[in-house]
């Protein structure tokens, strides 16, 4: 099965659309992912996106716990709350939305990444600056790639 590896930059248009990198749109389409679920991270400034198999995996989470729990109500502010439906245009571009816009800071333009089984939109600067930091931080805790 293929998977969202590496990282790729692309500007906007001036319609807000941006073009998602050729590869991921090869994985998107092996996948059979017709319609895209996007979050926003729960821990980075950054729009996660899979398909439907990620919200599932999710949902199920959500059903293994007591419905009227904390954690339970946590997860579906996140997931439910924090989440949209969308879809890739016929040339492969996505729309560049208020919901991405305001939760991630990108103006100009997109950082794809690779996450898996999944992919996120960051502001490269950002995702620049995250990247270097958990290096460093693998580098001095000892640990090796």
């Amino acid at each position: 099965m293929k998977r969202f590896l590496s990282n790729a930059t692309n500007r906007i248009d001036a319609k807000g659309r941006v073009s998602v990198p050729s590869a991921f749109r090869s994985v998107l389409s092996e996948r059979n992912i017709p319609e895209l679920y996007c979050f926003q991270d729960f821990v980075f400034p950054a729009i996660s996106i899979g398909g439907l198999d990620l919200l599932d995996r999710f949902e199920q989470q959500i059903a293994a716990e007591d419905p009227f729990s904390s954690q339970a109500n946590q997860m579906s502010l996140l997931i439910h709350g924090g989440g949209v439906f969308m879809k890739l245009d016929a040339e492969g571009r996505l729309m560049v939305t208020d919901f991405i816009r305001d939760f991630t800071g990108i103006t100009d333009e997109v950082t794809f990444v690779g996450r898996a089984d999944y992919f996120q939109l960051w502001e490269p600067r950002a995702f620049l600056a995250l990247q270097a930091t958990a290096r460093e931080e693998r580098k001095l805790a000892g640990m090796r790639s």
